[in-house]
C-alpha cells in the first residue's frame, strides 16, 4: 500500500494501483455499499448521533430506517429528495449529534436553481481532498503552489482548494469570486461580461506574479482566461488546470486542448456541493468511443455517493449503459444524507472504468424538460 507523502517524499502511485491506493487510504471505500446504507441509517435515525433534520422526520416516514432499509435499493422507500426541505433547514440543525464535539463548517450552494442550500461541513471535505490529491499524485502533478479562480466565501470549492494545498504545504492564491452575482444578473436579463473580466484581470495578476503550479477553475472561466492569455499558459509556470463546476461543449473542449493547453493538464469533474466529485476517467486506447464525441467520462466513488442515470419519466429506472437519462444522485456521508436527489444535469451513462470500478457518467449537460414552473439551471460562470 502506498501511503500518502506527508514530508515532501513524492509517491509512487500510478492508475494501475490508484483504486488499491485509495481503499488503503479512506477503508470506507472499501465497504460494500449494502453495508455501509446500513450503517449511515443507524448513523443518522438514532438520537444520540442523527441530526435533528432526520431525526424529526422519522415518525412520518411511514417506514422504520433501521429496519426496512437493509441495502442501498432500500432507500428507494424515501421517495425522491426535496430540495426545498434543505432550503427551508436551519444549517444546525443538519449538524450530526454524534459530532457534537467536532469543529464544523457551514458551505452554501451556488444558486444554480434558485435559492442556495446550506449544508454542514464535518468530514466530507477531508475525505475529498484524500481522493482528488491521490488522483493527482497518480497523475503525476500533486504539490507546488495553487492559483483557485474558484468561488469564495461560503462556497465549498475554494475551501476544498485550500484544504488540497495544505496537504502538501503549498500556497493558495486565491482570487474574489462570487458565482450569484452573475446568476443574478443573467436571471435579470443582464450580462456576465463586466464580471467575468473583473475575475480574469484578478487571476492574470497572480499568474504573472506568482507562477503557481496548479490553477483551479470553472469551464466557463478558463475559456474566457485563454482568449486573455498574451502567451501559452505552460509558460507561467502551470503544470495542471483543474476544473469543476460548469460544463464545456466538445467543440469549446478541443479548442482549449489545441490552442492553449499544450504542456498542461486539463483535469476536469463533474458534481456539485451536495454531491461531491466525480473524478475523470481518460478514455481507454482501443476502447470503443464514449457516445456523442466525448473523450471521458466521470465517476463517483461509493460508497460516499452513488450516480445513478435515470428515465426522466420514471425516475426509478436506471437506463441501459449508452442511453441519456437524468442524473439522480445519492450521498451518503456522516454529515450529509441526502436519498434520490433528481439532479438539474442529464448525461449519458458508462460502465465502469479501469481506474474507478463502478459505473460513471459522460457527455453531461443541463437536464431541459420543457415544463412551466420548473427550476430553470443558470450556470454562469459557476
Amino acid at each position: 500500500m502506498t501511503t500518502t507523502a506527508r514530508d515532501g517524499q513524492t509517491p509512487q502511485v500510478t492508475f494501475a494501483t490508484l483504486y488499491d491506493t485509495l481503499r488503503g487510504r479512506l477503508p470506507e471505500l472499501a465497504v460494500d455499499l449494502d453495508t455501509w446504507t446500513r450503517r449511515m441509517m443507524r448513523w443518522h435515525f438514532s438520537p444520540a448521533t442523527g441530526s435533528p433534520f432526520w431525526v424529526a422526520r422519522l415518525p412520518r416516514l411511514g417506514f422504520d430506517p433501521l429496519k426496512d432499509v437493509d441495502c442501498f435499493a432500500a432507500l428507494e422507500l424515501f421517495g425522491l429528495f426535496d430540495k426545498g426541505e434543505l432550503r427551508a433547514a436551519s444549517a444546525l440543525d443538519l449538524r450530526p449529534r454524534g459530532y457534537h464535539d467536532r469543529p464544523f463548517r457551514v458551505f452554501e450552494t451556488g444558486g444554480t436553481t434558485g435559492a442556495p442550500c446550506r449544508i454542514v461541513n464535518v468530514t466530507r471535505l477531508a475525505y475529498d481532498v484524500e481522493v482528488y490529491r491521490t488522483v493527482l499524485e497518480a497523475r503525476g502533478v500533486a504539490g507546488g503552489d495553487v492559483l483557485a479562480m474558484t468561488p469564495s466565501g461560503p462556497h465549498a470549492y475554494g475551501h476544498f482548494v485550500e484544504g488540497l494545498a495544505d496537504s502538501w504545504r503549498g500556497a493558495v492564491f486565491a482570487i474574489d469570486f462570487d458565482p450569484r452575482w452573475v446568476k443574478a444578473s443573467l436571471r435579470a436579463g443582464g450580462e456576465a461580461d463586466a464580471y467575468t473580466s473583473h475575475l480574469v484581470e484578478q487571476t492574470l495578476t497572480l499568474l504573472t506574479a506568482e507562477r503557481p503550479a496548479l490553477l483551479f477553475t470553472t469551464s466557463r472561466l478558463l475559456l474566457e482566461l485563454a482568449m486573455r492569455l498574451p502567451r501559452p499558459l505552460h509558460t507561467y509556470g502551470i503544470r495542471a488546470v483543474c476544473t469543476g463546476g460548469t460544463t464545456c461543449s466538445a467543440a469549446e473542449a478541443a479548442f482549449l486542448r489545441q490552442e492553449h493547453l499544450d504542456g498542461v493538464q486539463w483535469i476536469d469533474t463533474y458534481g456539485n456541493t451536495l454531491a461531491g466529485h466525480a473524478l475523470q476517467a481518460d478514455a481507454v486506447p482501443g476502447a470503443p468511443r464514449l457516445p456523442e464525441g466525448t473523450g471521458h467520462s466521470y465517476h463517483l466513488p461509493p460508497p460516499f455517493a452513488v450516480l445513478q442515470v435515470v428515465d426522466p419519466q420514471d425516475p426509478w429506472r436506471e437506463v441501459a449503459e449508452g442511453e441519456r437519462g437524468r442524473v439522480r444522485v445519492t450521498t451518503l456521508l456522516e454529515d450529509l444524507f441526502l436519498p434520490n436527489l433528481l439532479e438539474r444535469d442529464s448525461a449519458i451513462r458508462t460502465g465502469p472504468h479501469p481506474w474507478f470500478p463502478w459505473d460513471g457518467v459522460a457527455a453531461v449537460r443541463p437536464f431541459r424538460d420543457g415544463l412551466a414552473g420548473t427550476e430553470e439551471a443558470v450556470e454562469g460562470v459557476y
